[in-house]
């Protein structure tokens, strides 16, 4: 099993550097792959912040590499729900944080913004500090 690092999966998203791409697919195609739910939050603001895609086409990037039969997932439920959490108006980072709050049972934070998004889903989890 190979990790990767972000600028491959960049690399094989964007397809902005043939040369690199093509060493991505290549290895993407050949290995069974593990992807650290850090990577895949870097990954996240690297395509977003530098290469300006849409939110929906950075959820459609990463739900891609993640359906992939050789792509192993660090914690595949918590990619999963902060993903379905995104589709539904989250910031990937935030959505990632709170699904990885573990066992806690509350999530606390001074972003008074993210904790309406967060009650707006149904989830009361999260507490504003004041």
């Amino acid at each position: 099993m190979v990790a990767v690092d972000t600028n491959v999966l960049v690399r094989f998203l964007t397809r902005d550097d043939p040369r690199q791409a093509a060493r991505a697919a290549a290895l993407l195609r050949s290995e069974q792959i593990w992807l650290a739910k850090s990577v895949l939050l870097e990954t996240e603001w690297v395509l977003r912040a530098l290469y300006g895609f849409a939110p929906d086409r950075v959820l459609e990037a990463l739900q891609s590499l993640a359906g992939l039969p050789n792509v192993h997932l660090e914690d595949p439920p918590v990619v999963a729900g902060a993903l379905e959490w995104s589709r539904q108006g989250l910031d990937f980072a935030d959505a990632l944080h709170l699904a990885s709050r573990g066992p806690a049972q509350t999530f606390a934070t001074f972003d008074e913004s993210l904790v309406r998004r967060v009650r707006r889903l149904g989830a009361g989890f999260v507490t504003r500090l004041s």
